[in-house]
């Protein structure tokens, strides 16, 4: 917002003055960030429960007088902003200000902090305390709101219904004792590890959410159920499949306690170390095909936004340089772009009571950060960004890049390490030929990041301006030749043998725009000859219809 809104904002607030969703303080240097938490916890939770998008906490006004008497507090920039972090910490789920707005006013500074309602069913707690307001005074959540709250969803909720016939001995030991161990590190700071496998078992699973006063879950079942225990959830299947597809084909089920079976799905992928070359280096930087947490995150997020109504699977399809993942329902809540910037806080949940279970035990958040958590860290691996396809009516489909697009913009990634994840975003739509916005194109062109007419624009340029003139630039692409080399024999190593089509269509697309398609085509049958020549590879066929295959 700008001044001008911010200033006719606050007037509204002031007009209104202080209810169960405004709190005006006047607020010192040095007012207790306990008590911001406090207010933040009562506020969220009053939001929800009169069906608000936001409350307001507004620094700067006496309580008394209604007069803007302005705030010393945290003038600072990164002190202030991080005051985000700081109840993000702290509050349970994890979540934080949409907003924090600064007004200049004539009486002096006010702040504006933007408080997000508490989603439907998930009260909002600080310090394990769920707090609310009675008029002006700040108040401990009561037994009847705490109830209304949680039972917005309840009666809808797939997996929060019981399981009359399931009992605990349906639950897996091992699985059991890892719950607790993440339920234990989750809360390290309220309950020794000790503690948490010291409590009663009916105890743990009532406190982690996955139980409701002893009686068995869906949830439950989900993700600490026996395999054999899976027949309770008939006709809803309950499972994950992994599917390797190409020349070599293979797959296996997954069934509960969801909360292993996860990571035993994430050891079947085949996940080598791929060389990238920086420009004007000689030594490659390693990194691994996928990366372990944007997996498992990807997966924990089908196993929690999955409809199991419409009785389908999770499915993890391991393609040669991609990782595609897919499970049954729409897309919940917004966009998946609406989450990029973490700034987004889900207002609902597909499965609200598995979602919160799943957070107790670290396997996601719910306040929106996983998508953006997936984009900074494939961004910090120098790859392309996730892909997001929702055009299958009922059903969500997202793609994880496990090999390189375009050198250029993993070049420009290594060097450029400061980049905004906007424009990483911006320009791994360029790479993938996607279109972007005007604004974007704007952008990236005064910075030197792209060049080109609309619609072509191309990242290999971005080098160039970057670290020399095109004619340097263009001399080294020749130092790629080792990392198509390793797509060619990796390729051979899983297919076991191709032809010169199969190896046009897997490396064409990844030379540089610079080229003309000859010279592509020239391009990989001199690096043919050269792997074939160090005895890399040999052709087991004739010169007119070749057969390429590893050498022995």
């Amino acid at each position: 917002m700008d001044q001008s809104a911010l200033k006719a904002l606050l007037e509204a607030l002031i007009n209104t003055w202080e209810n169960e969703v405004v709190e005006f303080k006047q607020a010192s240097n040095d007012y207790d960030t306990n008590d911001i938490g406090k207010y933040f916890s009562a506020l969220s939770n009053e939001a929800n429960l009169r069906g608000l998008e936001r409350a307001w906490l507004v620094f700067g006004v006496s309580n008394k007088t209604r007069e803007v008497v302005g705030t010393h507090y945290r003038e600072e920039p990164e002190r202030l902003h991080g005051l985000k972090h700081q109840v993000a910490q702290t509050t349970e789920p994890s979540v934080s200000f949409r907003n924090i707005h600064e007004l200049h006013h004539a009486g002096g500074r006010v702040l504006l902090f933007e408080i997000p309602a508490a989603p439907r069913g998930i009260p909002i707690a600080w310090k394990g305390h769920y707090h609310a307001r009675a008029g002006e005074s700040l108040v401990s959540l009561g037994l009847d709101k705490l109830d209304e709250i949680r039972q917005q969803t309840l009666a809808q909720d797939w997996s929060a219904q019981l399981v009359p016939a399931a009992s605990l001995t349906d639950l897996e030991e091992a699985a059991l004792t890892r719950a607790r161990e993440a339920f234990a590190q989750k809360y390290a700071n309220r309950f020794s590890a000790e503690e948490v496998m010291g409590w009663p078992l009916t105890t743990f699973l009532d406190r982690a959410g996955i139980t409701q006063n002893g009686q068995i879950t869906r949830t439950a079942l989900l993700l600490l159920g026996k395999p054999e225990s899976v027949w309770h959830l008939s006709p809803h299947p309950a499972q994950m499949t992994w599917k390797l597809e190409g020349a070599e084909r293979a797959y296996h089920h997954f069934a509960p306690p969801f909360l292993l079976a996860t990571t035993q799905l994430y050891q079947r992928i085949r996940n080598i170390q791929l060389r990238l070359l920086p420009q004007d280096e000689l030594l490659p930087i390693e990194v691994s095909k996928y990366d372990q947490k944007i997996v498992l995150e990807a997966l924990h997020n089908c196993i929690a936004h999955q409809d199991y109504t419409r009785n389908g699977r999770v499915v993890v399809i391991e393609q040669l340089d991609r990782l595609v993942f897919e499970n049954e329902g729409n897309f919940y809540d917004g966009t998946p772009g609406d989450y990029l910037e973490g700034n987004r806080v889900p207002r609902r949940y597909r499965n609200p009571f598995l979602a919160q279970a799943m957070a107790e035990l670290n396997m996601i958040d719910t306040m929106g950060y996983g998508i953006h958590d997936m984009y900074a860290r494939q961004a910090r691996r120098y790859l392309p960004m996730p892909d997001y396809d929702l055009e299958k009516p009922g059903a969500v489909r997202l793609t994880i890049y496990g090999g390189v697009v375009d050198p250029a913009y993993s070049r420009l990634l290594i060097q450029k390490t400061d980049l905004p994840l906007g424009d990483v975003l911006a320009l791994d739509r360029v790479q993938k030929k996607l279109p972007i916005p005007d604004e974007a194109v704007s952008r990236l062109k005064r910075a030197g990041l792209i060049e080109g007419r609309k619609p072509r624009f191309h990242v290999s340029a971005t080098v160039a301006k970057a670290t020399g003139s095109m004619a340097d630039y263009i001399r080294t692409r020749a130092q790629d030749d080792e990392f198509y080399a390793k797509l060619v024999t990796d390729y051979l190593q899983q297919s076991g043998q191709a032809s010169r089509a199969d190896i046009d269509k897997l490396l064409i697309d990844k030379l540089s725009d610079v080229l003309t398609n000859d010279q592509k085509i020239n391009k990989i049958s001199n690096l043919l000859t050269k792997l074939r020549r160090r005895g890399r590879i040999r052709n087991a066929g004739s010169r007119g219809r070749p057969k390429w295959m590893l050498a022995e």
